[in-house]
C-alpha cells in the first residue's frame, strides 16, 4: 500500500496538525520527519486543545502506530515531558516508537543557541531557542550523539567527553559562561534510556515491513517549504528539510512508496520572525486576520505576520514538493472582507516572476501582483458540506487550484474535526 506525506506549503502554521488529525483515521503509521520541539501542532480532538511539539499527531488515534522518524532531532527531556502530558490526559503513548537514529539535542545545543542568537544582536534569526540548529550541525559535522548511544554509556561517555571539550571552550572562552559537567549529563541521560527504552526502535524496518504488509503509512513533516534549509528564503529558515524528498530520506522508504503528496495550503499566508515576506499586509486587514485566524506560534506564542494568499509561492511548493493535492485551511478566518486579494506573480529588478525569484535580493525587494476577488459576508464555520458554502468562497477555492495547478481535495472552516469539507 503507498505511502502519503502530509507538509506544509507557506511559512509554516498552515495548520498541518489538524489535517494530519483529520486523515489519520484511515492511516496504520503516522510518522515525524523532520525537526524538532521547535514545531507545534495544534489539534482540536473530542473537545480537547493538545499542542503536540515532537509526537506524531496520529497519536490520538488508537490504532495508529506513530513513529519519530531519523531525520527528527529530540530533546529526550521535552519528549517524554510530552508523553507524560498525553498519558495524564488518558492518551495512549505506548504505541509510539522512536528511531534509534535521532540525533538527540543536548545540553550544549540548548546554551550555544541561546547565547549566539543573543550575540547576533538585530541580526539574530529569531530561532526558538530550542538547541535545533546546533543538533543538526552536530549530525553534519559527525560528532553528533544519537538515541541508540544512550545504550552503551561507556561510547555515550566517550562521545560526550569529546564533544564537551570544544564546547565547552566555547562557551567559557568566548561566550564567558560556565562549562558544562559531564557527570550530570550522564546522570540525566541515562536515566531518560530507561524511559525511552521500550519506545525506541528501527524505524525504517518497521515502516517497511508494514507497507509490505498493505498498511498505510503517512508522513507528517513541520514547518513549511519556504523555511526549508536548501529551498527556502534562507538564512531565515529551519535547520532541516520539511519537503517531500526529505521525507523519504529521514523514513528510510524509497520513492517508489509514496502515491500522494498532500500539500497543507493557509487561504492567507503568515509568518513568524524575521525575513521577507511580499504579501505581508500592515494595515487593518492584516490585523483582522491575526485576530480571528488567533495567530501565535503554537511554541513560542510569538504573535504571527500575517498577509495575502501568495499563489507564486503556492506554484513553487508545488513543483519542489510534487504535489498532487491541496487541503485548505481556515478559509473561515476570511468572513467579512469586502473583497480579497491573491497574489499571482511579482515585479523585482525590472522584471515580472510568476514563481519564486532565483536570487534572494529581488525577493526581498519583489512588488507583488494582485488579482482582486469578491468576498463574502456569512460566517462559514458552521456550514457542514462544501457545496454549502457562499458562491465567492468557493470561487476563491478555485482560484487557488487554478493558479497552483494541483486539485483542492479538502477545504477547513475551523479548528474542529468535523470542519473539515471534502470537495467533489
Amino acid at each position: 500500500m503507498p505511502a502519503s506525506i502530509v507538509l506544509g506549503t507557506q511559512w509554516g502554521d498552515e495548520g498541518k496538525g489538524k489535517a494530519v488529525d483529520y486523515l489519520a483515521d484511515r492511516m496504520d503509521f503516522v510518522v515525524r520527519y523532520q525537526g524538532g520541539n521547535n514545531a507545534g501542532h495544534t489539534v482540536i480532538a473530542e473537545g480537547r486543545l493538545l499542542k503536540l511539539q515532537l509526537t506524531p499527531s496520529g497519536i490520538l488515534y488508537d490504532h495508529i502506530t506513530s513513529v519519530i522518524a531519523d531525520g527528527v532531532v529530540v530533546d529526550p527531556q521535552h519528549l517524554l515531558k510530552e508523553m507524560a502530558e498525553l498519558s495524564e490526559l488518558g492518551i495512549d503513548v505506548s504505541r509510539l516508537v522512536v528511531s534509534g537514529n535521532c540525533h538527540m539535542i543536548m545540553p550544549y545545543h540548548l546554551e550555544l543557541e541561546k547565547v549566539t542568537e543573543r550575540f547576533l544582536g538585530k541580526n539574530a534569526l529569531g530561532t526558538t531557542k530550542r538547541g535545533i540548529g546546533p543538533a543538526y550541525g552536530d549530525k553534519a559535522a559527525r560528532i553528533g550523539l544519537r538515541i541508540q548511544d544512550l545504550y552503551d554509556e561507556q561510547i555515550f561517555r566517550q562521545k560526550l567527553d569529546i564533544v564537551l571539550r570544544e564546547k565547552n571552550l566555547v562557551l567559557s572562552k568566548i561566550y564567558g559562561r560556565l562549562p558544562l559537567e559531564a557527570e550530570q549529563i550522564v546522570e540525566d541521560y541515562m536515566g531518560y534510556a530507561e524511559l525511552l527504552r521500550p519506545h525506541v526502535g528501527d524505524a525504517s524496518k518497521l515502516l517497511h515491513e508494514g507497507l509490505r504488509a498493505g498498511k498505510h503509512v503517512m508522513l507528517e513533516g513541520a514547518q513549511g517549504t519556504l523555511l526549508d534549509l536548501d529551498h527556502g528564503t534562507y538564512p531565515f529558515v529551519t535547520s532541516s528539510n520539511p519537503v517531500a524528498g526529505y521525507a523519504l530520506a529521514s523514513a528510510g522508504i524509497g520513492p517508489r512508496e509514496v502515491d500522494r503528496v498532500i500539500g497543507i495550503v493557509k487561504a492567507y499566508v503568515t509568518r513568524v520572525g524575521a525575513g521577507p515576506f511580499p504579501t505581508e499586509d500592515f494595515g487593518p486587514d492584516g490585523d483582522r486576520m491575526s485576530v480571528r485566524g488567533k495567530e501565535f506560534g503554537t511554541v513560542t506564542g510569538r504573535k504571527r505576520r500575517c498577509g495575502w494568499f501568495d499563489a507564486a509561492l503556492g506554484r513553487y511548493a508545488a513543483r519542489v514538493n510534487g504535489l498532487t493535492e491541496l487541503f485548505v485551511t481556515k478559509l473561515d478566518v476570511l468572513s467579512g472582507f469586502e473583497s480579497l486579494r491573491i497574489c499571482t506573480g511579482y515585479r523585482a529588478g525590472g522584471e515580472v516572476f510568476d514563481d519564486f525569484p532565483p536570487h534572494q535580493s529581488l525577493f526581498h525587494d519583489a512588488e507583488p501582483i494582485y488579482e482582486e476577488l469578491e468576498g463574502w459576508h456569512q460566517e462559514i464555520d458552521e456550514i457542514g458540506s462544501y457545496d454549502g458554502l457562499p458562491a465567492p468562497a468557493k470561487k476563491y477555492v478555485d482560484r487557488i487550484q487554478d493558479l497552483l495547478g494541483v486539485p483542492v481535495s479538502v477545504v477547513s472552516v475551523g479548528p474542529a474535526r468535523g470542519q473539515s469539507l471534502p470537495v467533489g
